[in-house]
């Protein structure tokens, strides 16, 4: 993986691929007749200096891609970004990347671009997506001056719709993991959550195939219908 973004990197800097122009980059696709068998879906994950978007920033993204029902670990994203400006005090003990890691990692432009030519516009996936959309939307917006918005979808959200009647025991991504004897290599590291997530999110994708769901659309109109539903009872 690594050295195929230094290929990348190299090649984009000898104008070869990629732009710094945004509107060079792929268009987000929109849920539509995308068949769940067919279709390629990212799941990612973030690793930040704190929990709020106007003032922490992003140091690490991981991601992999799911396509064709099965995850491919030979399809995935994951990087330290260089922002050794970055105060990393007070949660460096809880993702463990220090400030030799955040001086080594690679260049948050490129890291970015990459990112985006990567994605190819396809739907993003992520536990608790408000979080990660935040960011990364802002980091997206800051670093590039990007603004298009992708289709997100919230496993957080997903899996009650699909499991309604699960008793995790609780709602984070680790009592769904112990739910469906999942092992987590690594919490809180971007690209351990990231493949946890997308293991998941496969076992939804599964489930919502055996309830009928043939398309993408009716997957996300599924969960638009479960969070609608959600927000009613709240009241």
């Amino acid at each position: 993986m690594l050295e195929r973004i230094k290929q990348w990197i190299e090649q984009r800097r000898g104008g070869k691929v990629g732009s710094h122009d945004p509107d060079n980059l792929p268009n987000p696709k929109v849920p539509a007749d995308q068949l769940l068998t067919e279709c390629r879906l990212i799941v990612l994950d973030l690793e930040t200096t704190g929990l709020n978007p106007s003032k922490d920033e992003v140091i690490a993204i991981g991601a992999v891609a799911i396509s064709g029902g099965v995850i491919h670990l030979d399809d995935q994203f994951d990087l330290i970004l260089r922002r050794p400006d970055l105060d990393i005090r007070e949660t460096v003990l809880i993702h463990g990347i220090g400030p030799e890691a955040l001086t080594q990692g690679h260049e948050t432009e490129d890291a970015l671009l990459y990112l985006l030519e990567w994605m190819n516009g396809d739907p993003v996936l992520a536990y608790h997506s408000a979080f990660d959309q935040k960011f990364l939307e802002k980091t997206l917006r800051s670093q590039l001056g990007y603004t298009l918005t992708h289709t997100w979808m919230d496993v957080a959200d997903l899996l009650p719709a699909v499991f309604p009647d699960a008793k995790t025991g609780g709602k984070g991504l680790d009592n769904w993991a112990d739910y469906f004897g999942l092992e987590v290599s690594a919490r809180h590291h971007a690209a351990a959550d990231a493949l946890a997530t997308a293991e998941l999110t496969l076992v939804a994708l599964n489930k919502a195939r055996k309830e009928g769901l043939k398309t993408l659309r009716e997957f996300h109109d599924k969960l638009h219908y479960h969070r609608r539903l959600q927000n009613m009872h709240r009241f």
